[in-house]
């Protein structure tokens, strides 16, 4: 009788009592997440080697006899819960489905989205850096301070370029004059012979002087017209030359010059880095300096070839339409102050110059309509 009272007792001390389970089951819960009961969760915790050091599972287990397996819940992971989990070794990865799951191993963090504004301000940043390089060696240059890269026989035929230019400019303004004088000119001609002509009509006894001064001054004004039209076309042809293609070319050579600057200031750069200490600091700088000075002398390589062919077709072309406007200037004055109309006339035919007649460009009343 004693024996089997003292093992009861034994077996009443190694099983807790209903108080202490309901007290540890209420504990349990408030450490839970909120929304989720002890039946719906399932905890799994790895060590830092991967070894399972324990397993607590809980689920609504089917009762007897049904075969359905016990479900788990979906627990959505935070940002702060995945900085616990980095902290303890554990690897969180999330598919597509939203389950989350625990991996041994590094955590992989996805690639942020780039924000706009950061790469707008990165922009301004580069810019503003190659701004103050550039003026710098822009002020160094102007102050006898800096070095500058040139090229002789490329620079000799800019200078010669823009030399030619301002010339041709002064010539295409005087022609431009010639040609609004000579406009007046013919038209006070045609006037005189109108006022001419209508005199040889009132006045009988000078009928035929009246007549011949309108003839003369109708002719010269016809001739003046060829000669307007001639002139015009040289205008329009140099115009072109000058204001077009000789504009595009030095557009090319500025260009050129503003990339010979930032290879200057970029080359300078290097240089300064490379005459300073070589340690764990500036390493990186120089190698960083080298790339940009490698980049931008590319630039400048190619800006030079550039300008050098547009040079040379630019000469070919200057010749060409040069040659042949000089030629007909020059047999356009000299036909109509010889009085020779038929070359006058021939001179316009020989290259292809079609005279406006008056009132030509103004649109019919059916256009109108």
């Amino acid at each position: 009788m004693s024996e089997h009272s003292s093992e009861s007792t034994t077996l009443d001390e190694s099983h807790p009592s209903a108080e202490e389970v309901q007290s540890g089951s209420e504990n349990l819960k408030c450490s839970l997440p909120v929304g989720l009961g002890l039946s719906e969760t399932k905890i799994i915790s790895h060590g830092f080697d991967g070894a399972k050091e324990g397993v607590v599972e809980a689920g609504q287990f089917p009762s007897k006899g049904s075969s359905a397996s016990p479900k788990s819940s979906v627990i959505s992971p935070s940002s702060a819960a995945a900085g616990r989990l980095a902290g303890q070794g554990c690897d969180l990865i999330i598919p597509t489905g939203g389950r989350a799951q625990q991996k041994s191993g590094p955590v992989v963090l996805a690639d942020e989205v780039k924000n706009p504004a950061m790469e707008k301000l990165e922009l301004v940043r580069k810019w503003s850096l190659n701004t103050y390089k550039c003026t710098r060696q822009i002020i160094s240059e102007k102050l006898g301070r800096g070095s500058r890269t040139v090229d002789l026989e490329l620079e000799a035929q800019i200078d010669i370029l823009k030399d030619n230019k301002k010339k041709y400019e002064n010539i295409l303004r005087l022609a431009q004059t010639l040609s609004t004088q000579l406009f007046q000119m013919v038209h006070t001609q045609r006037q005189l012979g109108d006022a001419f002509a209508d005199l040889s009509l009132k006045s009988l006894e000078l009928h035929e002087e009246f007549g011949y001064n309108a003839d003369t001054q109708k002719l010269l004004a016809k001739n003046g017209e060829t000669l307007l039209g001639a002139i015009n076309f040289f205008i329009a042809s140099v115009n072109t030359l000058v204001n077009k293609t000789i504009e595009d070319t030095l557009l090319t050579v500025k260009q050129y010059e503003s990339a010979r600057i930032e290879y200057d200031a970029y080359r300078t750069d290097l240089e300064e880095l490379n005459l300073g200490p070589r340690d764990a600091n500036t390493l990186p700088k120089i190698e960083q300096s080298q790339q940009l000075f490698q980049v931008h002398k590319e630039k400048y390589d190619k800006m030079r070839n550039d300008v050098s062919i547009k040079l040379k077709f630019l000469e070919e072309n200057k010749v060409k339409v040069l040659h042949n406007q000089l030629v007909l200037f020059h047999n356009a004055i000299a036909a109509y102050f010889a009085g020779n109309q038929k070359q006058l006339e021939q001179t316009l035919k020989q290259f292809h110059i079609k005279l406006k007649t008056p009132g030509a460009d103004a649109p019919s009343w059916l256009e109108e309509q």
